[in-house]
C-alpha cells in the first residue's frame, strides 16, 4: 500500500481527498495536518468519515509518505513543497502556486512573490485528459483550478481545430462550495440563496491559467474574457464558452472536436446536453458543443470539489504512482 499524506485536511478539498482515499484499494492515508485541529480525530471534524478512518490531525506530515497532497491556500504550498521533494516525496499542489510557469504572471495575478521558482519550472499541469504523458512519473503536479478545468476541457479541443478566432467569452457559474469553508458576505445564504452573483470579472485568477493550458494543448493562445458567477447550489460548475468561426472554416470540424478528443476517456464525456446533476459527487465531466451560424458555444460541466479539485488530484496521483488511473474514483454521479 502506498502511504499518503494530506496537508490542510480541514477544508473542503482536504476532506474530499480523505473521503475518496479512505476507500482507495491501493493507498493508505497515514497523515492529515491541521494546525487548529491538531490532536482531534479527523472523523470528529469531518463526521461523514466516521467508521472510515481512525486518524487524528497532526501539525506536520510524518515524512514516511510516498506522496503528499497540499490542500492549502496559495502562498503556503511553495513553503511546504521544497522540503517534501528533497525528502523524495512526490507532491500534488491543489492551490495555484505551481500552475503557471511564468513567474511575473503568477506574481501579477496572485499578488505576492513566488519563493520556489526552481521547482515551479518543473511542475506538471495536472489535467490528465490533455497532459497524461507528462503527469506519469512526475514528482510535482499542479492540480488545475475548478473553473479552469471545466473551461479548458471545453475550449482546448475547439481552439486546436484552428477554425475559431482567438477571442473567447466564458460565462461560468459555480456552486458556493467553490468559495471554500470560510464564510463571507457574498456567500451568506441571505445574500446568495435566491440570486446569481457575478464577481471577479476581469480579475479572477483562473483567467491566465485557462489561457496557458489552452495554448499548451492547441498551440494557439486565446484571449479570454472570463466572467464567473456564484450559483445558489452547493456543488457544480457550468462553463459556457463562446467563439466565432473564422471565415471559410468548417462547422463540422468544430462539432466533432470534443467527441474526437475525449473518445475512450473514462471521465470526460461529450453529450448533447451537459448536466451538473449528472456529474455531482463524481470525477466525471461532461462537455458539449453547438454551432449557430458563425457562432460556437462549447460547454464544460463538473463537480468543483471532485473533478474540479480532489478527484482530479487522485486521478493524477494514480498516474504518478503507476496505479490504475480510475482507482478510488470510478463511480457515477448522483443523477438527481
Amino acid at each position: 500500500m502506498m502511504k499518503i499524506g494530506i496537508i490542510g485536511g480541514t477544508g473542503y478539498t482536504g476532506g474530499e481527498l480523505a473521503r475518496l482515499l479512505c476507500r482507495h484499494p491501493d493507498v493508505e492515508i497515514v497523515s492529515m495536518t491541521s494546525r487548529q485541529n491538531a490532536g482531534k480525530r479527523v472523523s470528529d471534524v469531518h463526521n461523514y468519515l466516521r467508521g472510515y478512518t481512525d486518524l487524528c490531525f497532526t501539525e506536520k506530515v510524518s515524512g514516511d509518505e510516498d506522496l503528499v497532497f497540499v490542500a492549502t491556500p496559495h502562498g503556503v504550498a511553495m513553503k511546504e513543497v521544497p522540503g517534501l521533494l528533497e525528502s523524495g516525496i512526490k507532491c500534488i499542489d491543489l492551490s495555484g502556486d505551481y500552475r503557471m510557469h511564468d513567474v511575473p504572471t503568477y506574481e501579477k495575478w496572485y499578488g505576492h512573490t513566488h519563493t520556489d521558482t526552481e521547482n515551479l519550472k518543473d511542475a506538471v499541469y495536472g489535467l490528465p485528459e490533455l497532459f497524461r504523458k507528462d503527469i506519469k512519473g512526475a514528482d510535482l503536479v499542479a492540480n488545475p483550478g475548478c473553473y479552469a478545468t471545466a473551461t479548458i476541457l471545453a475550449c482546448a479541443p475547439v481552439m486546436k481545430t484552428g477554425c475559431v478566432n482567438g477571442d473567447v467569452f466564458v460565462d461560468a457559474k459555480s456552486g458556493t462550495s467553490g468559495a471554500g469553508m470560510v464564510p463571507s458576505a457574498r456567500t451568506h445564504h441571505a445574500t446568495c440563496g435566491e440570486s446569481i452573483i457575478p464577481y471577479g470579472v476581469g480579475t479572477h485568477r483562473h483567467t491566465p491559467e485557462i489561457e496557458m493550458a489552452v495554448e499548451m494543448h492547441s498551440g494557439s493562445k486565446p484571449d479570454v474574457l472570463f466572467v464567473p458567477n456564484l450559483l445558489p447550489i452547493v456543488r457544480g460548475i457550468l462553463s459556457s464558452c463562446y467563439f466565432t468561426l473564422k471565415d471559410g472554416a468548417s462547422a463540422d470540424d468544430v462539432l466533432s472536436s470534443l467527441e474526437d478528443t475525449y473518445a475512450g476517456e473514462r471521465f470526460v464525456h461529450a453529450v448533447e446536453e451537459p448536466s451538473i446533476r449528472a456529474v455531482v459527487g463524481s470525477n466525471h465531466a461532461q462537455v458539449g458543443i453547438k454551432v449557430i451560424g458563425n457562432k460556437v458555444v462549447a460547454f464544460g460541466v463538473l463537480d468543483n470539489l471532485v473533478k474540479g479539485a480532489s478527484g482530479q488530484a487522485v486521478q493524477c496521483m494514480n498516474l504518478m504512482l503507476g496505479l490504475d488511473e480510475a482507482a478510488g474514483i470510478d463511480f457515477p454521479g448522483l443523477g438527481v
